[in-house]
């Protein structure tokens, strides 16, 4: 039994002639332990996706399933990270988890959450900003809260929509080894959405492009086959990053190509700009 599974999964906004269809027959299995990501581009429904998949969106036809179970609604069990932080701007670092932990460990006492709070705020290294609110925070800094507060809740599975976006090149590496430090520790299942090639080959174990929309559909999947743990600089030298990163771009472009040529209409593509070693 996959641990989460998209079976024939259609999803649209609007009815009769003002129908937009946005996804179209989803198919995506994951294996538990499995860290998978999805890149795609601009506006081609990877929100969309993570929406169904962690319970605020219904598909309109199809399946989402989660341990063989239909997922009805959000749950503890996927603990999502968003592109936008998503914290409560009253509220300081610690308060804004400890929220969080309070509402998925409801029977734990005020000592064990504020524990919970403390390891997860050490371990996105911010113990020092702990009573400090988001407005006295850089945008990296945001963004390992929202880390800390989702891991926090011990999710067993961690789904990220485009959380390193926003970020400056240095905070973004920085975060992506945190990150895949912490997912290695317990290898808890993870997908990663994301319009960064690289970053999907840097940290995943399979690639699956989302095709542009409307009806946007999977792509085929792409598998890393790169050692863990994996080095930035020496993936430069790697002969089967080449050909994994060669071989996405080309399917992504010829996508891209194909979808202009039949639309007229300009898609934004994920970052491909081109390495300095050739092929």
């Amino acid at each position: 039994m996959a641990y989460l599974e998209l079976k024939n999964v259609y999803k649209s906004y609007g009815t009769d002639e003002n129908v937009t269809n946005v996804l179209s027959d989803i198919n995506l299995t994951i294996e538990e332990g499995e860290f998978v990501a999805i890149v795609g581009f601009t506006g081609s429904g990877k929100t969309t996706l993570v929406n169904l998949i962690n319970g605020l969106l219904k598909p309109t036809s199809g399946e989402v399933l989660f341990k063989g179970a239909p997922v009805v609604g959000t749950s503890h069990e996927r603990g999502v990270i968003f592109q936008n932080y998503s914290l409560l701007p009253w509220l300081t670092v610690g308060q804004n988890v400890y929220m969080a932990v309070k509402e998925a460990f409801p029977k734990q006492s005020k000592a064990e959450l504020k524990k919970r709070v403390n390891d997860y705020v050490e371990m996105v290294s911010l113990s020092p900003a702990i009573n400090k609110r988001p407005k006295e925070l850089s945008g990296g800094m945001r963004q390992r809260v929202a880390v800390a507060r989702a891991l926090a809740m011990n999710p067993e599975m961690i789904i990220m929509d485009e959380p390193l976006g926003a970020l400056d090149a240095l905070t973004r590496g920085n975060l992506q080894d945190e990150i895949l430090n912490i997912w290695s520790k317990d290898k808890r299942t993870a997908l990663l959405i994301t319009n960064d090639v690289d970053e999907g080959i840097y940290m995943a174990d399979r690639i699956i492009p989302l095709k542009p929309g409307p009806n946007a559909t999977l792509g085929p999947e792409f598998k890393i086959d790169i050692e863990r743990p994996r080095d930035k600089t020496a993936m430069n030298d790697n002969p089967n990053y080449k050909k994994t990163r060669n071989a996405i771009i080309e399917y992504l472009m010829d996508i891209g190509d194909q979808r202009k040529s039949v639309s007229q209409q300009e898609y934004i593509l994920p970052e491909i700009a081109p390495k300095s070693f050739v092929a």
